[in-house]
């Protein structure tokens, strides 16, 4: 295929980055090696969107601090960047939501593009107003740019997680925008894919990257070391290491942080208002 051809995509990364690490990082350049090794797709831009501190999940430090730290990391990147305005909404919002402000985003910047006809523009209001129904996932899509969700197989196999997403979420993400899964040792990403209905439903949505090099970096780890007193550099990017240290970052203390406070998706799918 010419450039031209070629479907672009938009990999968008929600979560805590509590701390960022090297690994998430990586998970971008995984993911834009395995769809551009397909022969379709050019991965013209990656975000990172980190969860506002409505999300309270325990030992979440302030968002303020988690996007600094991200904008830090991604400095060198030429096609990376981070985005603030999920952290910035005053209660947490689900991830559906996210990425329905995102791809309005992403269309806004294509009908504004100098270079798009006429034509195009009107497809791609089109495709923009069918997207903002939560109902309409099965629409034909414009062969414009895509986003998909990238995430590792912790947040795959999350979706079993009782109240934590609901189902309709599910169906949007997978359905309607797509997903890139990173998988981690001894994570059966297929597996899981299997023996989910919705999953398989719009398996031919998910793509499932394998990392051969053995990386087992997370944010959880770093925390611990980080409150024993431990190294955590080449865990993280230098900078990050240097932020942390400049603003006493992760401590005991900080870890007890929301201990006693339920998630708050398990508040809002439990509430009297879920259905």
């Amino acid at each position: 295929m010419e450039p031209q051809d070629l479907t672009k995509v938009v990999l968008l990364a929600c979560g805590s980055f509590n701390p960022i690490t090297n690994m998430h990082l990586r998970m971008f350049e995984l993911a834009r090696d395995y769809l551009e090794d397909t022969g379709q797709y050019i991965v013209v831009r990656g975000i990172i969107s980190a969860v506002g501190d409505g999300y309270k999940k325990k030992g979440l430090i302030e968002a303020c601090h988690r996007v600094d730290m991200a904008r830090l990391a991604t400095d060198t990147s030429d096609w990376i960047k981070v985005d603030a305005w999920e952290s910035q909404q005053p209660d947490w919002v689900e991830t559906a939501k996210v990425m329905r402000h995102h791809y309005k985003e992403l269309m806004t910047a294509e009908q504004n593009n100098d270079y798009v006809d006429t034509a195009k523009k009107r497809r791609i209001e089109a495709t923009k107003h069918a997207f903002e129904d939560p109902s309409s996932y099965h629409t034909r899509r414009d062969n414009g740019p895509q986003l998909k969700l990238l995430c590792g197989a912790d947040v795959l196999e999350s979706f079993g997680v009782p109240n934590l997403w609901k189902h309709e979420d599910i169906a949007e993400i997978v359905g309607r925008y797509g997903l890139v899964c990173i998988t981690r040792n001894g994570c059966d990403a297929h597996k899981f894919i299997h023996q989910s209905e919705v999953l398989w439903k719009h398996r031919k949505n998910i793509h499932v990257v394998r990392e051969w090099v053995t990386n087992e970096i997370s944010a959880t780890h770093v925390r611990r070391a980080l409150c024993r007193g431990q190294t955590v550099r080449y865990l993280l990017p230098d900078p990050v290491v240097s932020y942390i240290r400049e603003h006493g970052l992760y401590s005991a203390e900080s870890e007890q942080k929301n201990a006693d406070v339920v998630l708050a998706p398990l508040q809002r799918h439990t509430g009297p208002s879920s259905s």
